[in-house]
């Protein structure tokens, strides 16, 4: 099973040793073979080949793009495709077909990059499990690893097999589910609250969140403009890179995008000395909830900086406690706002009921939107009504930058980045987190990585090791506005360190032409 990298796979092509098409075949075939996984809502199998034709030809005219130029990836569905549907894994969205693309899939195409599909989600990314959308919930490819079924073969309680699939976390559970499977090399995912970090860590992955601000919302179908961000899903810090480098800049269509910091294309350097490195760790992160492990590795990921040199502080975020009632109030106000477009008059579902214009928006609405987001929609009217407004809306909004102004003290005190967890645990089966309600789960599952969209921070969740039952664990990297770079360059250094094991999946794909046969491109990757 080769944990060929964007970039190695990159080489190969600039090389010749694979050609645009044959490897967008090999992703076509894998993405079949996976299709119980149900990380796809739309396979966009003529476009990725017509995408791969045409990369093709730039390869032979010695044209190519760039690092992107033939790279399979996949897109989230709540970013807007041209001539591709996109649902939002919403009945109300369901055939819907946008004119335009995203401004986010537009610039990977203008790299050369193969649209493989659009990936499942929480309908209306409302969610931390990827199990609420209309087209069902995704499975974590994890869960037929060979490293989980092994352990589970050594624990003696093993319920029925079938039914014990884990969850990938979300909402951007189907982008995440993509690369973990092999079926592509990058996606987008959205993050609100947590929404790409979340499921990376779950499926043992690489999940970036940029700054608010470096990289354009536009066609991106908003949840909550003043806390969404597309974040970038990737098997390696490396390859977040390099898609960040295609993303970031300003956008004349989304006037929350600030003059680009980053210089582009831009390969991160190594760390030049981890000893000059200050890393803080938040006191209040340590939640009576962190399971044991996470605590455990969270703790030895500090030692190891700490070994190397660099500087480990504690530090405080007073406010912490605060902010899982105030991300509930701001996110549920946009969210009613933002969901009010959804009449049935211009786009999307539109109910038979002709009564009068009021009893056909109500039940367009009705049969539209699931459970959840009917919830925060009533919930964000309330907080909105003239009578609550000051008492929650703004008061919200005065505790939000209470937390913001808790990171720069942070930052301002000397500390470079801070390390934390991103989870409370590793993936839960899917028959255990349906238990809880959408809005307790996503309650507990963000605590760690709302604060930071509430600050509009980059920050990025890292694989870090194995729990005992053989199931990914990731912690979380969290930087200062526009430093992304740097924060990416310390990850990338403690990515080296833990070297993290390549997810096998030897037996799910057994009888799959599809795996890179070339086993020098497997040796290769692992030693990146």
């Amino acid at each position: 099973q080769s944990g060929s990298s964007l970039r190695i796979v990159s080489a190969a092509l600039k090389q010749g040793q694979i050609t645009p098409t044959e490897l967008c075949q090999k992703c076509l075939s894998l993405i079949k073979k996976t299709k119980f996984l149900n990380a796809y809502i739309t396979v966009s199998e003529e476009v990725a080949l017509k995408q791969a034709e045409e990369s093709e030809k730039r390869y032979k005219n010695g044209q190519s793009l760039g690092d992107l130029d033939g790279i399979p990836v996949a897109v989230k569905d709540n970013f807007s495709t041209s001539g591709i549907e996109t649902t939002c894994a919403s009945n109300m969205l369901k055939g819907y077909i946008p004119p335009y693309n995203a401004t986010v899939v537009q610039k990977l195409l203008d790299q050369g990059a193969l649209l493989m599909g659009k990936t499942n989600l929480d309908e209306f990314a409302m969610g931390s499990g990827s199990t609420d959308g209309v087209f069902g919930p995704v499975k974590n490819p994890w869960s037929y690893s060979k490293q989980y079924r092994e352990k589970r073969k050594q624990n003696p309680h093993s319920k029925n097999e079938d039914s014990d699939w884990l969850i990938t976390g979300g909402s951007s559970g189907g982008s995440a589910a993509a690369v973990s499977a092999f079926t592509c090399y990058a996606a987008l995912g959205s993050d609100t609250g947590g929404s790409t970090r979340n499921p990376a860590a779950h499926c043992g992955l690489v999940g970036f969140k940029p700054s608010y601000g470096l990289v354009s919302r536009h066609g991106l179908i908003p949840l909550v403009n003043s806390m969404d961000v597309p974040g970038i899903l990737t098997r390696c810090v490396d390859d977040a890179a390099i898609v960040l480098g295609a993303l970031a800049g300003p956008d004349p269509k989304d006037s929350t995008t600030v003059h680009d910091p980053i210089n582009k294309p831009f390969m991160l350097p190594s760390l030049a000395d981890v000893s000059k490195l200050c890393i803080g760790i938040p006191k209040e992160y340590l939640v009576p909830e962190l399971s044991s492990e996470v605590r455990s590795l969270w703790s030895k990921a500090a030692d190891l900086f700490e070994s190397e040199g660099a500087k480990v502080l504690e530090v405080s975020l007073p406010h912490t406690s605060y902010s899982i009632v105030c991300y509930h109030v701001l996110c549920t106000s946009e969210v009613a706002s933002n969901m009010a477009r959804f009449d049935g008059l211009q786009y999307g579902h539109r109910c038979d009921i002709d009564v009068s214009t009021e009893a056909m928006y109500a039940a367009t609405r009705r049969e539209g939107f699931n459970d959840v987001v009917r919830g925060r929609i009533l919930s964000g009217n309330f907080f909105l009504l003239k009578e609550n407004y000051e008492n929650y809306f703004v008061k919200a909004q005065k505790v939000r930058r209470l937390i913001a102004n808790d990171f720069v003290n942070a930052f301002n005190s000397g500390v470079d980045v801070l390390l934390t967890p991103t989870t409370l645990s590793e993936a839960v089966p899917y028959l255990e987190f349906i238990k809880e309600d959408n809005r307790t789960r996503s309650a507990q599952d963000d605590i760690f990585t709302q604060a930071v969209n509430m600050a509009g921070l980059p920050a990025v969740s890292i694989p870090v090791a194995l729990s005992n039952q053989g199931l990914p664990i990731g912690l979380q990297f969290i930087g200062r506005a526009f430093c992304d770079q740097q924060l990416l360059t310390v990850a990338k250094w403690f990515e080296k360190q833990v070297q993290f094991p390549v997810i096998q999946l030897q037996e799910l794909m057994d009888d799959c032409s599809a795996v890179l046969e070339n086993e020098k491109l497997a040796s290769v990757s692992l030693k990146q």
